[in-house]
């Protein structure tokens, strides 16, 4: 219970902290098919996804480093260079050569020096590492950090607060920041992971028991293409109350179509998976809240 007292408080804080700079995201309240939904609409947040809120928390939270490093497939990058733009800091950000050309722009264009380093995520965070470990630097986690989980839970409290009857909400899941963030701000609510079939390391680590490497494969890799759930992430999602749920590919690009043709909601693959989760049937509840989570993605409907 202390434990439990103190992680909350942390989101607290972390509220506090980040609140003059980021968006407070609205929420739809709708039907689909005569079913009940709300859809939290966090692609409106500034950077266009939920980073902004990890990447300030842990920047604000400690002493002011010298300059900022972090390793991103994309949308990590963008909030992490915006949230060093914000408090006037140098931040260099590295990034798979996989990284879409959109989302390499917004990193440029919020300021921050781009280096391309290796294939994957994995390859990226090793280079940003080790750049990171010069005097003064501060490297910035993408998922597998409490400070960075603690500004992520602040969408979910959100959500809690102006739609206090939702008893379910569904995010895409990475590394796992931002469902640990939901299960810690959910105030109890449970916690639905949503993951590609061919990129979903939660799964594989609620399997094994423990993080383990996962395949990295899917039209959403670019944000949900972490290989291993974070450590940090993965110790609060496996004591809270948690459902994990994978969809194809083909699910979430007929998910994201669907937020276009019937709301007008433009977001990129990864934001949809809860929307395809749910229009599937895999989300329980009697209203739930599916968390649109980014829309940093080159995309005609």
């Amino acid at each position: 219970m202390e434990a439990m007292t103190a992680l909350l408080t942390d989101v607290t804080v972390a509220e506090d902290r980040i609140r003059p700079h980021v968006r407070h995201t609205p929420v739809l309240r709708t039907e689909v098919a005569g079913r009940p939904v709300v859809l939290k609409l966090e692609h409106l947040q500034r950077t266009g996804s939920f980073k902004l809120r990890g990447a300030l928390n842990a920047l604000m939270s400690g002493e002011r480093p010298q300059r900022v490093v972090t390793a991103s497939g994309g949308n990590h990058g963008i909030g992490v260079a915006t949230a060093a733009a914000i408090l006037d800091l140098p931040a260099t950000v590295y990034v798979p050569g996989t990284v879409p050309p959109d989302k390499a722009r917004r990193i440029e264009a919020a300021g921050a020096r781009l280096v391309r380093a290796g294939r994957t995520y994995a390859e990226a965070a090793a280079a940003a590492r080790a750049a990171a470990a010069e005097p003064g630097a501060q490297y910035v986690e993408a998922y597998d950090d409490p400070v960075v989980i603690a500004g992520q839970a602040t969408v979910a409290a959100e959500i809690v607060r102006d739609v206090p009857d939702v008893d379910t909400i569904a995010v895409a899941a990475g590394g796992g920041g931002l469902a640990a963030g939901t299960a810690l701000g959910g105030d109890g609510r449970l916690t639905v992971a949503v993951e590609p079939e061919r990129c979903n390391s939660l799964n594989a680590a609620f399997a094994a028991g423990e993080p383990v490497d996962a395949e990295v494969e899917s039209i959403a890799a670019s944000a949900l293409g972490a290989t291993r759930v974070g450590l940090a992430a993965f110790a609060v999602l496996s004591s809270h109350p948690v459902h994990s749920v994978l969809v194809r590919d083909d699910e979430i690009l007929a998910a994201r179509d669907r937020l276009w043709d019937e709301f007008r909601l433009a977001v990129e693959p990864a934001a949809a998976a809860s929307f395809a989760a749910w229009l599937a049937g895999r989300v329980p509840g009697d209203l739930p809240c599916l968390v649109l989570c980014g829309a940093n993605a080159t995309w005609t409907p």
